[in-house]
């Protein structure tokens, strides 16, 4: 049994992508077919499990991860933030006619189309985001800030997202109707300025479920919301999806208010359980 962390980070690293290799090589097969949405799901998991393996490789056990809850204050905010600027693009898009409004999501009326991804189909996503999240926050990012600072802690854990994507987005049909090199760029942009959110929230709740939720409502809101209530006209998603300009501009605003109170994560000089504080003349 070790408690060093920067042994932890880098067999975690080995497992996730290793796991997650066969995963690329099967969803960029062709003719993967009908069973996509099971091996993206796959995928999805492959950081989970390489984290689950990884405490119980060094630890014996799971702790660390950050099953509690919290409060729910932080919860409630990783569920309406992507909302929130999913209105704002969107709303920017339809007014300016950017983009058009389709104003149907399904056969049902919209309410009750709303509703139901905003719940059951809410749920859903959690099941997949959950996959990620052990990974990315529930390992990653508290293991991170033992040894660097909030603002090392970001920028790994941006980096390391970030590249988890780039397989599906530079050869598979993970990115928007804009130039792929669009994509790929305000992608990684995206990912750097929502990172800060996502790692603020975990180290200040102490809860991993505060990325799960955040995780699985941008999946949701942004790609089964969103989007699909949205007529391109040429040029919109330059502006709108998780690839555009526009969620980028309101992550990053977003990034910024955090950052200005990322000293907040390590309230009272009492950093979340299971996570260690580094020095202040070590940052």
């Amino acid at each position: 049994m070790t408690d060093d962390p920067k042994k932890k980070i880098l067999t975690y690293l080995l497992l996730a992508f290793a796991l997650s290799s066969i995963f690329y090589y099967l969803i960029l097969a062709p003719n993967h077919g009908k069973l996509s949405s099971l091996l993206v799901m796959g995928l999805m998991w492959c950081p989970g499990v390489a984290a689950l393996a990884t405490r119980l490789i060094y630890q014996g056990n799971l702790r660390g991860i950050g099953w509690g809850w919290g409060k729910t204050r932080y919860q409630v905010t990783s569920y309406l933030l992507p909302l929130a600027g999913g209105l704002v693009v969107y709303g920017i898009a339809w007014l300016t006619g950017l983009g058009g409004f389709k104003g149907a999501l399904s056969h049902r009326p919209l309410p009750v189309s709303l509703f139901l991804l905003a719940t059951l189909g809410f749920l859903i996503n959690v099941v997949y985001a959950l996959g990620e999240e052990l990974g990315w926050r529930g390992l990653l990012v508290p293991e991170l800030a033992k040894v660097t600072s909030f603002g090392g802690t970001v920028a790994v854990s941006a980096a390391v997202w970030a590249l988890y994507h780039y397989p599906l987005i530079l050869f598979g049909d993970y990115h928007s109707a804009a130039p792929r090199w669009w994509s790929l760029l305000f992608f990684t942009l995206d990912v750097g300025a929502v990172s800060v959110i996502f790692a603020w929230l975990r180290l200040r709740s102490g809860s991993v479920w505060t990325g799960v939720i955040l995780h699985a409502s941008h999946n949701l809101f942004l790609q089964e919301v969103f989007d699909p209530l949205t007529v391109s006209r040429g040029r919109t998603e330059y502006w709108t999806t998780e690839f555009g300009l526009g969620i980028t501009l309101f992550y990053g605003v977003v990034a910024y208010l955090c950052w200005r109170r990322h000293g907040e994560v390590f309230e009272h000089n009492e950093p979340p359980r299971g996570v260690a504080r580094v020095p202040a003349n070590e940052r």
